[in-house]
């Protein structure tokens, strides 16, 4: 990999590095090392990027802002690209957005909701990036992305880039066509807008924003909602009429604010994470017959 970092060097495209602790870079704080690490500061030197590294036959991994991710203590084999700064552009046009995939989700809704452009309320509380939030049709209070993404630019795994439709994501609950038969990542999005009144939307965005904080951990280092909602029933509520909050395996705990986290209380494992969200499965299944699948993306090596 020495050699394919001094390549990457020399087209000075961003930060590369290697043997990175990816657990600097997910928000539970858990995840070993990349064997090569790049953090690309334009679309065209991700490109340049995805040039050298398909040439040499190094198996890609994209993550975003590690919200929604669980990564292994192994760490993962080949290269990592985070879509991060550099792949933060933003671009109004009409009520149209055009913004790169590392753009925090919070900002842009914040940012929109200020200009009086709504159709991004819902995401006022989502961490994450649009990266992330286009690739799992991240969502909340009865809108998700599928209601305002109009393409989407994808990097797969063979390197190369290509917009999809709206309808070619097919887009379904927590799920887009990018984990099952197309798998790839979101390099970029165009979101389609409305205009509103600018005092509503920015009051409709801060309550869901509270919501968020006064209900769920972010203060402690944690990966989100693990479980899918296997509606009508709501994960977090299973959890907590079993009485697991506040269950603990080592350092992984289930938080005691809501049930459907689970928070690196002390030095946490991949494994205690792992061990953790295998007892809340078996418990639910047990206690109500319900099969548990989880919405935070487990990754290894």
């Amino acid at each position: 990999m020495e050699e394919i970092k001094k390549q990457l060097e020399e087209l000075n495209i961003g930060k590369i590095t290697l043997n990175e602790p990816l657990s600097k870079h997910t928000t539970i704080k858990i995840g070993g090392p990349a064997d090569l690490f790049i953090e690309p500061d334009s679309i065209e030197g991700l490109e340049q990027a995805l040039t050298i590294l398909k040439e040499n036959d190094i198996p890609i991994r994209v993550i975003g802002r590690g919200s929604n991710l669980l990564i292994a203590d192994e760490g993962i084999r080949g290269a990592v690209i985070k879509m991060g700064r550099g792949l933060d552009h933003i671009e109004e046009s009409d009520h149209q957005i055009k913004v790169g995939a590392g753009y925090p989700l919070v900002k842009l809704a914040t940012v929109m909701s200020r200009k009086g452009k709504g159709g991004l309320a819902f995401a006022g509380g989502i961490p994450g990036s649009v990266g992330g939030a286009v690739y799992m049709n991240a969502g909340a209070h009865g809108s998700d992305v599928s209601k305002i993404l109009v393409k989407a630019r994808i990097l797969f795994p063979d390197g190369t880039l290509e917009w999809l439709s709206n309808e070619e994501m097919k887009f379904s609950y927590r799920t887009s066509v990018l984990q099952n038969e197309r798998k790839g990542f979101c390099v970029e999005a165009v979101f389609q807008l409305t205009e509103g009144d600018k005092a509503e939307i920015v009051q409709e965005m801060k309550k869901y924003k509270d919501y968020r904080r006064e209900t769920q951990p972010w203060s402690n280092p944690c990966c989100g909602s693990v479980f899918r909602n296997p509606l009508p029933k709501h994960a977090g509520k299973l959890v907590e009429d079993l009485g697991l909050k506040g269950y603990q395996i080592n350092g992984a705990k289930i938080s005691e604010l809501h049930g459907n986290f689970i928070v690196n209380d002390d030095e946490a494992t991949f494994q205690d994470v792992m061990a953790l969200i295998t007892h809340i499965k078996e418990a639910v299944l047990e206690n109500y017959g319900v099969q548990m699948h989880t919405e935070v993306e487990i990754v290894r090596s």
